[in-house]
This record gives C-alpha cells, sequence and structure tokens, in this order.
C-alpha cells in the first residue's frame, strides 16, 4: 500500500515537473514573438500651482514645574559586627591499605567433542510434468 501512494506522488511530481517546464517554454516563445508596444506621444507636463508658504508658528510657552521639596535624608542605624567563629580544623585521617584482589581461578577449557556427518537424504526423482498446448489456429 505504501509502495503505490509513493510511486503515485513519485508520478505526480513528475507531470508537474513536466507541466511546468513545458509551460515555462511556451511562454518565452510568446515572449520572443510579441509584438512591440505601440509608443503614445508624450504629454505635456501639467503646471501646478506654486507652492503655499507656511508661516512660522511660534513656539508655545509651556507651564513651569512645580518643584519638588527635599525630603530628608533617612538615616540607619548602624549593625554592628559579629565576631567571627573559629573553624575548627578537620582531624587528619590516616590512609587506609588498599585491600587486594583475589586472583581468579583458571577456568579449564572444555574438550571439543566432533559431530559426526550425517549422510545427506536421498529423493526420488520426480516425473517432469508434459504439458500439451493448443495449436494456435491460424489467421486469414
Amino acid at each position: 500500500m505504501v509502495y503505490k501512494n509513493s510511486m503515485s506522488t513519485l508520478l505526480f511530481l513528475m507531470a508537474l515537473l513536466l507541466s511546468c517546464s513545458s509551460m515555462s517554454r511556451a511562454a518565452r516563445y510568446l515572449e520572443e514573438e510579441a509584438k512591440p508596444k505601440e509608443e503614445f506621444p508624450e504629454l505635456p507636463k501639467p503646471e501646478l500651482p506654486p507652492h503655499l508658504v507656511v508661516p512660522e508658528l511660534p513656539k508655545p510657552e509651556l507651564p513651569s514645574h512645580p518643584e519638588v521639596p527635599e525630603l530628608p535624608k533617612a538615616e540607619f542605624p548602624k549593625v554592628p559586627e559579629l565576631p567571627h567563629p573559629e573553624v575548627p580544623e578537620l582531624p587528619n585521617v590516616p590512609e587506609l591499605p588498599h585491600p587486594e584482589v583475589p586472583k581468579l581461578p583458571k577456568v579449564p577449557e572444555l574438550p571439543h567433542h566432533e559431530v559426526p556427518e550425517l549422510p545427506k537424504p536421498e529423493f526420488p526423482e520426480l516425473p517432469k510434468p508434459e504439458f500439451h498446448f493448443p495449436e494456435p489456429e491460424a489467421k486469414p
């Protein structure tokens, strides 16, 4: 089922590619054989009235901002310094001896057994089937 879908998709894409290439070829052919456009006489440029002069407007005077009264600076009480506690030194721990890893015993090799060869089975020969096809009729 998946094979049929992918095959039909592939065929669709190939058809789309071929149609796009033929369309571009036809468009190029039409562009080459297109008639030149008719040239129209130039129209005179219309005369526009002169620009209007805009008088400069006076800058508006903004009211001044009200003055903000100064606030008194906040005084915080001084925090007394706390004494730093002394950190006790870690006691020296003697290094412990590393334990010895016991050696693994050797695994004895197992004897290899010889496998006797089995006799090949003999099958009786089957008769070949004979086919009888009808002969085609001669066409006039």
